[in-house]
């Protein structure tokens, strides 16, 4: 019962983490699309952060009946909220669309068109020849697969080992801070994205995240033995002839490494890979990417989450982690150089410059 609970679980965070962002970006004006899309991973964050706080007071059963509390909730609102405008438009029900756009704006003033033969066209991978089309599927793609690799889930996997070594009283409190600092950047992420801009954003996310990974690999290399078969799970302990202080003083230079990267990564490349999934791609063929976009997400982070202790095994856990602080760099190269602009645009505007118009 509970691995179907689990797999039931899974299926529809799959299809909400699909959906919810492309809802959200058809329906909203280019001024406040940033800070919208942002506010998905905002609320993500957000959950994680009363399911650490509800875990403290509660057993894990009652955890589990908490849970349906949001999930019902959502299911109640979404009731009562239209189809959106654009989806409508492509269907040819012109009146629908009309009646979307008067509750969602609160004026049909707001004329929107139907992208030209997009109820005509479904995806085809003939299609994948047109700079409209592979452009943004590549940048989709890659940017899931890079936040994947930058080694969030690594960081999260040994916050609490981190915290345990400077000496916090209580480890438990390391998933509370480590929560907290996401929700307050990812805010400050939302609040900022329509004036920064999501490339800005990005690149300094990256740049964060270069220096702390570096970091964290450097406190690793700091406290290992030398070299071994032993498990990374051992190779966390600081080295005996090293003073006790000096260790504490080394596990403070991880805590610190590990708040900066969560910091970082929770200003650029937690949110807006999700945000310019949804923005990027053509009406006609947005169902099939987006999904693949969410499928390589999600591959990526099982295959980094089951592979990462065999790298540490090879690589020793500082070289790991001096890995994805190279990824971390590609990340930001290829934000430069492929990543455009989408603050202040229409989708369609943006789906013209994909194709050279």
């Amino acid at each position: 019962m509970l691995l179907g609970g689990r797999l039931l679980t899974g299926l529809a965070c799959g299809i909400a983490s699909l959906v919810a962002p492309v809802y959200i970006s058809e329906i909203s004006y280019p001024a406040v699309r940033g800070l919208l899309g942002s506010c998905v991973q905002l609320m993500v964050v957000t959950g994680i952060l009363l399911a650490y706080l509800a875990g403290w007071v509660l057993e894990w059963r009652w955890l589990a009946v908490l849970g349906c509390a949001p999930a019902s909730f959502m299911l109640l609102l979404m009731c009562y909220m239209p189809e959106t405008p654009r989806f409508l438009l492509t269907r040819q029900r012109h009146q629908e669309a009309m009646a979307a756009m008067h509750f969602l704006w609160g004026s049909e003033q707001v004329q929107e068109e139907a992208p030209a033969g997009a109820e005509h066209q479904g995806f085809r991978l003939a299609q994948l020849r047109h700079p409209g089309i592979y452009k943004p599927f590549i940048i989709g793609v890659s940017l899931m697969a890079f936040q994947q690799l930058s080694g969030i889930n690594a960081v999260m996997f040994y916050a609490e080992t981190i915290f345990e070594k400077a000496k916090f009283k209580d480890s438990s409190l390391a998933s509370v801070i480590v929560g907290i600092i996401q929700v307050l950047f990812t805010a400050l992420a939302a609040l900022i994205m329509d004036r920064a801009g999501r490339r800005l954003l990005l690149t300094l996310s990256g740049v964060v995240m270069v220096f702390s990974t570096s970091a964290f690999g450097a406190y690793f290399r700091l406290t290992q033995g030398g070299p071994g078969n032993s498990s990374h799970v051992e190779l966390l302990s600081p080295l005996s002839m090293e003073p006790a202080s000096a260790s504490v003083g080394l596990a403070w230079l991880a805590v610190g490494s590990v708040c900066l990267f969560i910091a970082g990564f929770a200003v650029g490349w937690g949110p807006i890979p999700w945000l310019l999934m949804s923005e990027i791609f053509p009406l006609h063929v947005k169902g099939v990417a987006t999904g693949v976009c969410v499928l390589t997400n999600w591959f990526m982070a099982f295959l980094v989450t089951k592979e990462f202790s065999s790298v540490m095994e090879v690589l020793r856990p500082y070289g790991a982690f001096w890995l994805a602080s190279a990824f971390c760099i590609l990340s930001v190269l290829f934000t430069l150089s492929c990543v455009p602009e989408t603050k202040g645009k229409t989708l369609e505007e943006i789906t013209a410059h994909f194709e050279g118009r």
